[in-house]
């Protein structure tokens, strides 16, 4: 794939959709830096893939529930789109980085709703503040929520509240930064077949079952499913849209 010249940054970029979202860029000739939490050799692995499609991908460390370290994941950052690019800029942020808690109402304690809102709202609220002057006028930024802040699901509402500020945010983004040409969307998926949330729906053949029969394209979503629409977006001719939250769910609860 010929480069397209443009990078993002994805967060959570090692495993689950974040590894998609990687991948799928690389091969629309989207160049990436992706941050990990833990995993340095399943980052490893990704910036080899993207490497073996021909495109660039560079890992870095970040915990994005802790806003403590964002001023030196940016001066990081700085450094290695000079390096690696010859940038001082990067055009695509995608906030994806996330955990999921399922524990109902009652059930959720303090600790849970705190560390759902570091990484959900606080981090992609402080990150994205952070990382401003380094996004290209021009660029996007997608935050990802969840079709469960749209129809509801015992268990998730600690979850779905967040997903449900991170909405309202985008829309405050859009707005301030549209003086920028920066367009912000959110992108809401469906219930997928990833690790997430233990990975039940990848692995327990009841939930998949109600997944799709619940879904009007009658089967859960894949990874593809949503890296592939990522993808679309970004490389597209998408830069008119802004303020929008574009639900990915095969049409799961409608």
């Amino acid at each position: 794939m010929t480069s397209t010249g443009k990078i993002a940054l994805v967060t959570g970029g090692s495993r689950g959709l974040g590894r998609n979202t990687v991948l799928q860029l690389a091969q629309n000739g989207i160049d990436a830096v992706f941050t990990y939490r833990s995993s340095q050799a399943e980052a490893a692995a990704v910036a080899a893939e993207v490497e073996a499609l021909g495109g660039k991908a560079v890992a870095q460390q970040l915990d994005t529930s802790d806003i403590s370290g964002f001023a030196d994941f940016a001066g990081q950052l700085q450094t290695i789109l000079k390096d690696t690019w010859n940038r001082t800029s990067f055009d695509f942020l995608i906030n994806n980085a996330g955990i999921g808690i399922n524990k109902p109402f009652a059930e959720t304690s303090e600790a849970d709703f705190d560390q759902l809102m570091n990484v959900h709202v606080k981090g992609v609220f402080f990150l994205t503040q952070t990382l401003l002057p380094l996004i290209a006028d021009g660029g996007r930024i997608l935050n990802l929520s969840s079709g469960l802040a749209r129809f509801s699901l015992p268990g998730y509402a600690a979850y779905a509240s967040m997903k449900g500020a991170v909405e309202v945010l985008t829309r405050y983004l859009a707005k301030e930064l549209g003086v920028r040409g920066i367009a912000v969307n959110t992108i809401a998926p469906g219930a997928i077949e990833t690790d997430f949330g233990g990975g039940a729906v990848r692995d327990v053949p009841e939930v998949n079952q109600y997944v799709a029969s619940v879904t009007a394209m009658g089967r859960a979503g894949l990874p593809d499913d949503i890296g592939g629409a990522i993808a679309a977006l970004l490389a597209g001719q998408s830069g008119w849209i802004t303020g929008q939250r574009i639900e990915i769910s095969g049409g799961m609860h409608i």
